[in-house]
């Protein structure tokens, strides 16, 4: 998965959650200034778990298509491992 998308994924896992905690007070709000505030509040929900998400103690709590730029060891084990059996 390129990297690119692995961010697409993140930042889309990442709304999704801010939209949901927001969602119903938008639906029962008539008027845009009442709902302005929950409107604010996904868009600060989005940036704190984007800020979480990016933790290395979370990042190795994901799912390995939606980790970005944290080695967990097991790539270098593997490639040790190779070269111990070439040389």
């Amino acid at each position: 998965m390129s990297e690119a998308t692995r961010r697409s994924l993140r930042t889309l896992v990442q709304t999704a959650v801010a939209l949901a905690i927001a969602l119903p007070a938008l639906v029962d709000a008539s008027d845009v200034t009442e709902s302005l505030p929950w409107a604010a509040g996904a868009v600060t929900a989005a940036a704190v778990l984007s800020r979480i998400m990016a933790l290395d103690s979370v990042q190795r709590l994901l799912p390995r298509p939606l980790r970005t730029g944290v080695d967990d060891g097991r790539e270098l084990a593997a490639l040790l491992r190779a070269e111990r059996r070439r040389g």
